[in-house]
């Protein structure tokens, strides 16, 4: 019964020339043209919510890791705020290829297995992950290994495509060529993140939605599918936290 509901959902909402690929090989494609994307909902409603978050207090003179990094979209920003280093981390060789041409110093990592076996523990100051978190299919593997990486009262800060949409049939999308490929996603409850990290000695800092509402019918619009914001309207489509570790352990 379930799987009909999604098969019902995916065929109703998102035409049949939408092909999913997992996250490598479309961000890979994604990273030729991903520094060029006006009207794209979700990078424009995370540049509203990511200064929310992010303040010189959990970047200036900080390590800092940013996990999912992409091209660097918000690297700008971050070199603003004067931390001591910033390190890139993502799975995307692409991404990471734009990253390093506009960024030629930059420091950046390949992910291979979410796990950072080689970096040393107690690292970072400040981890930042920013539209990523759906992507990782182990997510307790993966943030049990960001808190290791991470030094003594820490700083977490995630944002992301709210799981309640993703588990309602919503799809991450991008234009390539005539067609749309949607980029594979695992669907992380919000409070399942929050309570991991609150059991290991975090406390919640800050804690942001943003819904689908009338002001951003004008992206639905655009591409021909007001169908989609008429299904959505009224969901959480974005979120954010910031998780801060408190008891001085690694």
């Amino acid at each position: 019964m379930i799987q009909t509901v999604k098969n019902y959902i995916k065929q109703r909402f998102f035409p049949p020339n939408i092909l999913e690929k997992n996250s490598v090989d479309a961000y890979d494609i994604w990273a030729e043209n991903y520094d060029q994307q006006p009207g794209n909902l979700m990078l424009d409603l995370d540049e509203v919510l990511f200064p929310r978050l992010v303040t010189d207090t959990v970047i200036t003179g900080k390590n800092v890791a940013d996990i999912g990094c992409g091209t660097g979209r918000h690297w700008e920003k971050l070199f603003a705020l004067n931390p001591e280093k910033l390190t890139g981390f993502d799975t995307s060789g692409g991404m990471l290829a734009r990253l390093q041409q506009k960024f030629p110093s930059a420091n950046i990592y390949r992910i291979t297995d979410d796990l950072f076996g080689d970096m040393p523990s107690g690292s970072f100051d400040t981890i930042v992950s920013t539209l990523t978190v759906a992507h990782i299919k182990n997510i307790d593997a993966a943030l049990q290994a960001w808190m290791r990486i991470l030094k003594p009262n820490g700083d977490i800060i995630i944002t992301d495509f709210h799981p309640h949409t993703l588990a309602n049939g919503g799809k991450r999308t991008f234009k390539h060529g005539d067609s749309f490929i949607a980029v594979e996603n695992y669907v992380h409850p919000v409070n399942a993140i929050k309570d991991l990290l609150l059991n290991n000695n975090f406390k919640l800092v800050a804690e942001e939605e943003i819904k689908i509402d009338e002001s951003m019918k004008h992206y639905y619009a655009d591409k021909n599918a007001l169908h989609v914001y008429d299904r959505y309207k009224g969901f959480p489509i974005i979120y954010g936290l910031h998780l801060r570790r408190t008891d001085g352990t690694e």
